[in-house]
C-alpha cells in the first residue's frame, strides 16, 4: 500500500505531465510586429477576438519594424505586423516574404513642448522640423531602425536637414520602443515624432501636446506578411494565413475600427483582399 505522502507525489505529476502535454498541444503563432501595435494596446483588444474564432493562440514579439522583419527573416515568426511599406516591399522582393497586405493606418504627429519653443507648430512636418533644428530645440529619436524612426528620417531629409552634420546635444538617440521613447521626451520637455496610436494610449505627458498634425506626409500605413514557408519550412503557414485572413476580414476590420480610447478612434481598417 502507498502512503498518502506517494500518492500525492504521484497525483502532482500526473497533474505536472498533463499540463505538459496540453502545452504542447496548443496552437499559436508568433507574430513579429511593432511597438506601435503592442503599446498602443491594440493586440490586447484584438488577440482575444483572433482566438475565440479560431482557437488559434498569437505571441506577439514587439520590436521596431527592421528588427521585426530581420527575425522574420531568420524563421523565428509565422508572420509579420509591421508599418515601412519599402522595406515590406524589400522583404519580399529577397523571397522571406509570401505577400504583403495592406490592413490599416493611422498616422504620425510631432509631439512637443506645450509652449512650443521652435515655433513648430502647424500642420508642415517639414518646416516643423526645420524649425526645430534651427532653435536646437531637444529632440528625441527612437534610433530603432523602426517604422517610426524610419519615417523620421525620411523627414529631416525632405527637410533638407544633414542630420549627420547637424547632430549635437539638443538630438538624443535612445534606441528605444516608442513608449519608452516618449517617456524620455517627457522627462527632458522634448519634441519627438509619434504615431498617434501610441501617444493616445500614453499617459506619462508631461508639459508635451501635439504640436504638428494634419500633413498628408504623416500618413502612416501597415501591413501584415506571412513568412515564406520556402524559406523557413517550420513556418505555420495554414494557422498564419488564418491570422491574415482574420485581420482583413469585415470582422477583423470592425474589431479594429472598434478600438477607442477616450472615444477616439486609434486606427482606421483599410484592407486589401
Amino acid at each position: 500500500m502507498i502512503s498518502r505522502r506517494q500518492f500525492c507525489s504521484a497525483l502532482a505529476a500526473c497533474s505536472m505531465l498533463a499540463a505538459a502535454a496540453s502545452h504542447a498541444q496548443e496552437r499559436f503563432i508568433t507574430v513579429s510586429s511593432t511597438t506601435s501595435t503592442e503599446q498602443s494596446g491594440l493586440f490586447g483588444h484584438l488577440l482575444p477576438l483572433f482566438e475565440k474564432a479560431s482557437g488559434v493562440k498569437v505571441r506577439v514579439v514587439a520590436l521596431g519594424t527592421g528588427q521585426a522583419l530581420d527575425m522574420a527573416r531568420r524563421g523565428d515568426a509565422d508572420v509579420v505586423f509591421v508599418h515601412d511599406k519599402a522595406a515590406e516591399e524589400r522583404f519580399i522582393s529577397e523571397g522571406f516574404g509570401v505577400r504583403r497586405q495592406e490592413v490599416m493606418y493611422n498616422d504620425f504627429v510631432v509631439i512637443g513642448p506645450k509652449a512650443d519653443p521652435a515655433k513648430a507648430a502647424g500642420k508642415d512636418i517639414l518646416e516643423g522640423l526645420r524649425r526645430i533644428e534651427s532653435a536646437k530645440a531637444p529632440f528625441v529619436s527612437r534610433g530603432d531602425k523602426s517604422g517610426t524612426h524610419a519615417a523620421e528620417l525620411r523627414y529631416w531629409k525632405a527637410a533638407s536637414v544633414d542630420l549627420d552634420k547637424a547632430k549635437g546635444p539638443w538630438y538624443r538617440d535612445t534606441g528605444s520602443g516608442m513608449g519608452p521613447a516618449l517617456n524620455t521626451a517627457a522627462s527632458m520637455n522634448a519634441y519627438i515624432l509619434a504615431d498617434r496610436g501610441t501617444w493616445l494610449s500614453f499617459k506619462n505627458r508631461g508639459d508635451l501636446g501635439v504640436i504638428v498634425e494634419g500633413d498628408t506626409k504623416l500618413f502612416n500605413q501597415y501591413g501584415v506578411i506571412l513568412v515564406n514557408p520556402a524559406k523557413h519550412a517550420h513556418v505555420k503557414q495554414a494557422d498564419g494565413q488564418k491570422f491574415i485572413d482574420w485581420v482583413v476580414s469585415a470582422d477583423g476590420q470592425k474589431a479594429i475600427a472598434d478600438y477607442k480610447i477616450g472615444g477616439e478612434q486609434l486606427f482606421f481598417p483599410n484592407a486589401t483582399r
